[in-house]
């Protein structure tokens, strides 16, 4: 560990762990790039805020976790550090503040937000990349390993970007997880800043006490990413993972411990173990791919380890989620409970004998 990270305080995540389990939306697979200004506002204002809370509530999800953008340069909350960096007119931030709307929904019923950004800003957008100086990018056809990793200029403005956001919605927002924070060690060095420190410092801007999470990719499994993060991404390929085990990742260049292959857990090299999967066919989209029993009972079983599970819930451009996805969330909520109040019987019982 460098010296800069060895004095990184990481922030708390009992919330979390005792949460368990939450929601995740991707609002923001409704915006393709090509989209207008005015469409993509027509959209925003569309969204039924209380109806989708409702939904929660029913279901007894603990958090959300919700997109504010996606790539296609479309955002769901004013930015005008944003706007003053893209240089586009009319904005494609939308006019409505989707994201304090539905944490000022959520609050009263006890339910935290944690924002989807992405690391890579608006990479479909072309136009708004120029001023953003994102040069280069993987989706423009570069393979692997790319010609130049480290965008410093990009990178400061994104920060300048996503602290706008922070200060915006203040403590009501509780965490943020960043997606597509490919290859830390060459795009984000510890000993070079604008980095996943800097990166981090932004995103803490408006609530010191947010939690932060860095995803490097979808995998088979989790494991920690980066000492500037409190909890996993922990984006998995569709699979339902009860161990660990050790194997090589790409874009994390590290290894877990050999013959490493316990139970899930809570902690994992000092974060909170955080799973992050999806019901539908694919991520956003579709019905239900796998019978209700099993997502129920593997929710179960995760919750039961101490650690945590993000479900990704398909939802229409209204944000209400169809029934059938509804009725795994339930099955899912109170499977959950079920592990929690398990957890709590046996600390009860330690504390006894203690």
């Amino acid at each position: 560990m460098s010296e800069a990270a060895s004095t990184w305080h990481r922030n708390s995540t009992d919330w979390l762990h005792d949460a368990g389990w939450g929601v995740c939306c991707h609002f923001c697979f409704h915006s393709p790039a090509q989209m207008s200004a005015g469409d993509w506002n027509r959209l925003v204002d569309a969204f039924d805020v209380e109806g989708l809370v409702r939904q929660l509530v029913a279901v007894g999800a603990p958090y959300l976790m919700f997109t504010i953008g996606q790539g296609s340069g479309h955002y769901c909350a004013p930015n005008p550090t944003y706007d003053r960096w893209a240089g586009l007119n009319p904005s494609k931030c939308s006019r409505r503040n989707l994201i304090s709307d539905l944490a000022d929904a959520l609050a009263p019923h006890g339910i935290r937000l944690i924002v989807y950004a992405p690391a890579d800003g608006s990479w479909a957008d072309h136009e708004a990349r120029k001023g953003l100086g994102l040069a280069r990018h993987w989706s423009d056809g570069v393979k692997r390993p790319w010609p130049d990793y480290r965008l410093p200029e990009f990178q400061s403005r994104w920060e300048d970007i996503c602290r706008d956001w922070s200060l915006r919605f203040g403590h009501r927002v509780h965490g943020w997880i960043i997606d597509g924070a490919y290859h830390r060690k060459e795009r984000y060095p510890d000993d070079q800043p604008p980095n996943l420190r800097t990166y981090a410092q932004a995103l803490r801007s408006g609530n010191p006490e947010a939690i932060i999470s860095f995803n490097s990719g979808a995998n088979a499994f989790v494991v920690a990413y980066s000492p500037y993060e409190d909890f996993t991404s922990g984006e998995l390929v569709g699979n339902l993972p009860v161990g660990e085990a050790a194997f090589y990742r790409p874009f994390c260049e590290d290894k877990l411990p050999e013959s490493h292959y316990g139970p899930l857990q809570r902690s994992i090299d000092g974060e909170q173990m955080h799973l992050w999967n999806f019901l539908g066919s694919e991520w956003g989209l579709g019905g239900p791919r796998l019978p209700t029993q099993l997502v129920a009972g593997w929710t179960e079983y995760v919750v039961s380890q101490h650690a945590v599970v993000s479900w990704d819930a398909p939802f229409g451009p209204n944000g209400i989620i169809p029934a059938p996805i509804v009725e795994q969330l339930q099955a899912i909520g109170q499977a959950a409970a079920r592990a929690r109040d398990s957890r709590a019987g046996i600390q009860a019982i330690r504390t006894s004998v203690v």
